[in-house]
């Protein structure tokens, strides 16, 4: 085992990266455009 000094502890960075955060975005777009698309298309009345 190898202990860090304060510098070295300082430069760990964890969690995930932001391409994962990105992708999670696109995806939501995506997701809500075809709703939106859906809705023009294909109209329904409420509670139907």
């Amino acid at each position: 085992m190898v202990k860090l000094k304060p510098e070295e502890l300082e430069q760990i960075r964890g969690g995930s990266t932001p391409f994962i955060w990105i992708g999670i975005a696109v995806a939501t777009a995506i997701i809500f455009l075809s709703g939106v698309m859906e809705g023009i298309t294909n109209p329904k009345e409420c509670g139907s």
